[in-house]
């Protein structure tokens, strides 16, 4: 990493930087390719076989395979891009997110009509000073 990156202390929470960009870069022109009705016919006939095609990262591919969401962003995935894939299931973006906080459908859906997830622990690690 060439910059310092405060923002790496926010627990829970991934930016794509210019460094995260690099790394996920194979991975985003894959999900990009997504786009092409006939990309996601030869995607859905056999997904192995259609990610050997990119050079990317075995871990990358494997995330995919698996649709582990939070593995693909931490490997360099962007959520727009990433968004691909689950369109390419038939799956929302609502269905997307959900399954990417280990809660169902309808309570990712609650809890954001509710105004989101609460503060609580949402510091950087640096501020964590109990102040109560």
């Amino acid at each position: 990493m060439a910059l310092d990156k405060p923002y790496k202390d926010i627990p829970g929470t991934t930016i794509f930087d210019a460094d995260m960009s690099r790394l996920g870069y194979h991975l985003n022109q894959f999900c990009m390719s997504l786009m092409k009705p006939e990309n996601r016919a030869r995607f859905q006939a056999d997904e192995r076989a259609y990610l050997d095609e990119w050079p990317m990262r075995e871990e990358q591919k494997r995330a995919v395979l698996a649709r582990d969401l939070n593995r693909c962003i931490a490997l360099g995935g962007n959520i727009y891009f990433l968004a691909k894939i689950g369109a390419t299931d038939g799956r929302s973006f609502q269905q997307m997110a959900a399954s990417m906080t280990g809660m169902t459908e309808a309570e990712y859906r609650d809890m954001m009509l509710r105004g989101g997830r609460p503060i609580d622990g949402n510091r950087y690690v640096g501020e964590r000073k109990e102040t109560r």
